[in-house]
């Protein structure tokens, strides 16, 4: 066990993770339709999500990968937003789509929504498998959510803590213990 940390019930099955996928995969694809979409997963922890839905999608899909930090080894975002690694495809003109594993404060994902903008796509839209919004600092529109969660460290589908517990089938949380 990392930390003085255990892991709590299951909050988000699998079953409940795959069909969520898909009413966001037929959401994406009709919002799109006839035109394609470049989706960019951002490392690590949006992983799994993405695979999910991509396949959902019914529609010609691009992917690329960012890999953006602001918790380090902590269970709270330091709010200093540090890009680890780029974008390998040019986006401009394109209908882009961040896939985010959880929104919480809202800092990273508003810093690398600016920073993509800046490259001038067609659209930007944010879909994301997980949100807590009792977590934000910075007021975030999100297009395509999955679940809306507690204010809980949330663990598992691809969410860590300290590079632990990504591989769980399900979300769970962090509990003191």
């Amino acid at each position: 066990m990392a930390g003085n940390y255990s892991i709590g019930e299951i909050m988000i099955d699998q079953e409940q993770i795959f069909k969520r996928a898909a009413e966001i995969g037929k959401a994406i694809t009709e919002d799109f339709e006839g035109q394609e979409v470049l989706m960019i997963g951002i490392l690590k922890g949006a992983v799994l999500w993405m695979a999910d839905l991509v396949k959902q999608i019914g529609l010609n899909v691009y992917l690329d990968f960012m890999a953006v930090s602001s918790y380090g080894a902590s269970t709270k975002s330091t709010g200093a937003v540090k890009i680890v690694k780029d974008l390998d495809i040019p986006i401009e003109g394109k209908n882009v789509i961040i896939v985010e594993d959880i929104v919480d404060s809202g800092i990273t994902l508003n810093y690398l929504k600016n920073y993509l903008l800046a490259m001038k796509p067609k659209s930007l839209r944010i879909c994301t498998l997980l949100d807590k919004p009792s977590g934000r600092r910075i007021d975030i529109d999100v297009d395509y959510i999955g679940f809306t969660v507690e204010d809980k460290f949330i663990v598992g589908y691809g969410l860590d803590y300290n590079q632990s517990y990504r591989n769980f089938p399900y979300i769970t949380c962090l509990v003191d213990g």
